[in-house]
């Protein structure tokens, strides 16, 4: 995949968040190589992870941590309940919202899924220092914040 070309003229910090977006999308690519075999993608790796902290949750409890729309959870959970990794059980607390779970199976994927990730890591990680690491980390987190903190002001209508 191609890093983004920078325009002459952009901010820093405009080139920076294109550089994240190739960085996600790399990531996201390499994530789905990493655990296809095991009948997974990087979001479904992904909601596991998140049933992994947290199980038995609903689909709009796990569409808000990881910060995605419902409608995308759903679609992912119900990809996960086909391939027979999570199972849907009734809400006592809510009768239209159920529960995800993992299964058995699903545990066993996410732990092979997990197993790889960590050698991947290290190696994806060779030549950068732990305070390199630490210093990336604490950017990203900063960025990520001051975005979600934004109160976006209402913008004009599209005239097309």
């Amino acid at each position: 995949m191609k890093p983004p070309q920078v325009r002459e003229g952009d901010p820093p910090f405009q080139d920076l968040i294109l550089s994240v977006f190739h960085l996600s999308n790399v990531l996201s690519v390499a994530g789905d190589q990493l655990v296809a075999d095991l009948g997974l993608t990087s979001a479904r790796w992904q909601v596991l992870g998140a049933l992994a902290v947290t199980p038995a949750q609903p689909v709009a409890w796990i569409a808000r941590d990881l910060q995605s729309t419902r409608q995308n959870i759903q679609r992912i959970v119900n990809d996960l309940e086909r391939a027979g990794f999570v199972a849907l059980r009734p809400n006592p607390h809510h009768k239209r919202a159920q529960l995800v779970e993992m299964t058995p199976e699903g545990h066993r994927v996410f732990e092979l899924a997990a197993s790889r990730g960590g050698p991947w890591a290290q190696h994806a990680a060779a030549g950068l220092s732990q305070d390199d690491v630490d210093v990336v980390r604490q950017v990203l987190h900063a960025i990520g914040t001051a975005v979600e903190n934004y109160d976006y002001p209402s913008l004009p209508e599209n005239p097309a």
